[in-house]
């Protein structure tokens, strides 16, 4: 077993968008994306664009995400949330900046009593990203 835990994003039919997203608020990069209309599964019309499985990566974070199949709801809760640790304060406030701006800040950036330079997002899909910094 690899000493990793890999996040599963899913949608209800905008998974391209919140891909799109994520690669403009991180600069990361697409690996792969494929729909249910290229794959070999039985689909109807209506789900052919939806993503069946797509991957994200940029430096240490990698995610996967697809869209439900039609019928199947999305239920977008607080039980989960992905901490990102980022190797300088540069790179913190870069993607602070890029995520907030469509998103709601449940904790702006600031310095932190742990020594941490934190933020808490929840961005405009219902995904909570927790931003942290540790200060040397």
């Amino acid at each position: 077993m690899k000493k990793q835990a890999t996040p599963y994003l899913t949608f209800n039919g905008n998974a391209k968008e919140a891909l799109n997203y994520y690669q403009k608020v991180f600069d990361g990069e697409i690996l792969a994306i494929q729909t249910f209309g290229e794959a070999d599964y039985p689909t109807p019309p209506e789900a052919e664009n939806r993503i069946i499985h797509a991957q994200f990566k940029k430096d240490a974070l990698f995610f996967m995400l697809s869209d439900t199949f039609p019928g199947q709801p999305v239920e977008t809760g607080n039980h989960i949330s992905l901490v990102l640790e980022f190797e300088s304060e540069a790179s913190i406030q870069k993607v602070y900046d890029n995520l907030h701006q469509e998103s709601k800040v449940l904790m702006k950036l600031q310095d932190t009593f742990w020594g941490a330079k934190y933020a808490k997002v929840k961005d405009k899909f219902g995904i909570v990203w927790d931003l942290n910094f540790t200060k040397e």
